[in-house]
């Protein structure tokens, strides 16, 4: 095969036992990889009723046929599995050099079943596979775990592993690579945790196979010429001078979509303090690239002032977003320190913020008090949200309570209706007030809140491929259905969202990803037509979406919180706007070919080979 390594790693915890088997070259066309190829394993040999923390749950790690290739941003792989967060599937993704290492390792997959006895890890050595004890490493911290794991295997090795928060089965636990890099959401590394899995450290030697080597070098060098011009006319990308963070925090704040407060208000008056610009000025040490970026949107910091101490990665637009605005902290220190411990003691930045603003909301209304908390819980309080980070990841005193994620801590005090999730995960930085088809997004989303699953603020804020009215709700059903197949296609490819939504989707073809499709037929020989992509990206929706109704969702759970329904900004440019949910979700469901309960028909299944 090629692009694909054709190798799948079986590992079960519970006998130790590991097989490697064949890729079913069928499988690989019909899923591309990645995400498509965690969804059909968790769809064909999972169970979506199944308790996300106890053995019988399956983990996979995925990456797909252009991951470890030289094609841009190309350094991508998925953890999927049944999230504790939410109950939903999981669709967690990270980049860096781990995803690389895998692919040359000679695997497209690996799958965990099963409960270690005692912690162990997985050591991966060019394709040879071997479970060791990691005894020695439970309770260390993902940075002194990752040099201990480098120092016992091969200095070149990489190494994904979880911290305290996913021993501690902290709900929204990540899984962390390179130390800095997390597959974050829904709680894959409390998955991990409760696998008595502590890592898994991979070496590999042999590039990805190319089918034609030389389609392959000419469609590389034209998008990336073409990219290198770009930056010639116009500078270097914002993204490389001042990351997300940069370019996300003053879009946000001047669309009046900036969730501040924990979602009571659209503009954050402190946003100045906590922009990329004001990072890059006080505490950037050095940008960092992920496996074949042009980009290297990573910022690689050092802060010096006394009580934030550290260095790190970071943070990204959402990081600042949750941990900054959500909290109405606009101490950048602050906030950078919370983001290195959520690093380094391996959390969801996005839940880990969403979850301290909603306690803020609760001791703001008097639902919380000082003795429950630990203490007072202020808006503002940049010291209070570094304790409460490094409490929640140790699962220590009102930490312990935080693990859960916000809807069962707003539950716990008698108002859920102040947890700001769609299937009890945290939203991300674009109030949907002012985005309607973010909104829809959101609510549809097979994971829960994600941006990265479909982020209609492309075209919502930004104008790309085309700009698009973000007030008008009519017709986003149709658009958001367009955007999740083509997200999903970067997922199962292997791909990032930045390059690949900017320089891959062309604005003549509206979004199709015709760039993708020309990469994915020179690396694996494939000749997918476009229906055939779009068909695959299409499948890959809908079995996440059988996954999600054999689990008991439906059509209630396709929801977001009352406040984006019905309580309208009342100042700024997304004033009295509110979220046309139902009306969205009743076109979704049409173009989707699903039923009113946004269950998939028997047409559809068979239409796609799901039935």
């Amino acid at each position: 095969m090629y692009g694909w390594r054709g190798k799948i790693l079986r590992v079960d915890l519970t006998s130790g036992k590991i097989k490697e088997e064949n890729l079913d070259p069928k499988v690989a066309r019909d899923y591309i990889g990645g995400r498509g190829l965690g969804v059909h394993y968790l769809l064909k040999e999972g169970d979506p009723t199944c308790d996300p923390l106890f053995a019988e749950n399956m983990m996979i790690m995925a990456a797909g046929p252009l991951t470890g290739t030289s094609a841009p941003t190309a350094a991508r792989y998925m953890v999927m599995t049944k999230g504790p967060l939410t109950g939903a599937i999981t669709c967690s993704n990270s980049g860096g050099q781990f995803p690389k290492e895998m692919k040359w390792a000679g695997l497209d997959a690996i799958l965990f079943t099963g409960r270690a006895k005692e912690p162990v890890y997985l050591w991966i050595d060019q394709g040879r596979a071997e479970l060791r004890p990691a005894g020695h490493l439970w309770g260390k911290w993902v940075p002194e775990t990752t040099d201990a794991l480098l120092k016992e295997t091969d200095p070149k090795a990489r190494v994904a592993c979880i911290g305290p928060a996913g021993e501690k089965q902290v709900l929204f636990a990540a899984i962390m690579n390179e130390k800095d890099r997390a597959a974050g959401r829904s709680g894959v590394g409390a998955v991990m945790g409760s696998k008595n899995l502590k890592a898994v450290v991979v070496r590999g030697k042999d590039a990805v196979p190319i089918a034609n080597k030389d389609r392959f070098a000419e469609i590389n060098n034209r998008v990336l010429n073409k990219f290198r011009e770009g930056v010639q006319k116009m500078g270097p990308s914002p993204l490389s001078q001042h990351g997300t963070i940069g370019v996300m925090t003053p879009l946000v704040q001047k669309f009046g979509v900036f969730p501040t407060q924990n979602w009571q208000q659209g503009q954050f008056g402190g946003w100045e303090a906590i922009t990329g610009q004001t990072l890059t000025q006080k505490y950037l040490v050095k940008t960092r690239a992920c496996w074949a970026c042009p980009i290297a949107c990573a910022r690689v910091t050092k802060v010096e002032e006394a009580g934030f101490e550290g260095e790190g990665e970071g943070p990204e637009f959402e990081t600042g977003f949750a941990l900054g605005a959500l909290c109405m902290v606009d101490n950048l220190a602050a906030i950078t320190k919370a983001n290195y411990l959520c690093n380094e003691l391996g959390l969801d930045t996005i839940s880990m913020g969403g979850t301290i603003a909603c306690a803020m909301e609760l001791y703001q209304r008097g639902y919380l008090t000082d003795k429950q908390a630990g203490g007072p819980v202020l808006w503002g309080d940049g010291k209070r949200l570094v304790e409460l980070t490094r409490l929640t990841g140790l699962r220590e005193g009102f930490g312990d309570e935080l693990a859960l994620g916000s809807y069962r801590l707003a539950e716990k005090y008698g108002h859920p209706e102040l947890a700001m999730v769609s299937k009890k995960l945290e939203m991300p930085g674009y109030d949907p007030r002012g985005l309607q088809g973010q909104g829809l997004n959101y609510a549809t989303s097979p994971i829960g809140a994600s941006h990265c699953r479909g982020h209609m603020a492309y075209c919502e804020m930004v104008g790309i491929p085309k700009a698009v009215d973000p007030h008008e709700w009519k017709g986003k059903g149709k658009l958001v259905k367009l955007w999740h197949e083509v997200f999903s296609i970067f997922d199962a490819s292997g791909l990032c969202m930045f390059f690949a939504g900017r320089n891959l989707v062309r604005p003549e073809l509206e979004i199709y990803p015709d760039g993708i499709l020309e990469y994915l037929n020179a690396v694996t020989g494939a000749e997918y037509s476009m229906d055939e992509l779009m068909k695959a990206g299409e499948r890959i929706l809908n079995a996440e979406r059988l996954f999600l109704v054999r689990a008991g969702f439906s059509r209630k759970d396709d929801s977001l919180p009352s406040r984006l329904i019905s309580e309208p900004h009342t100042a700024g440019p997304s004033a009295g706007k509110v979220v046309h949910l139902e009306e969205m979700k009743d076109e979704y469901y049409r173009e989707r070919g699903w039923d009113e309960n946004g269950i998939p028909t028997d047409k559809k299944l068979k239409e796609l080979g799901l039935n």
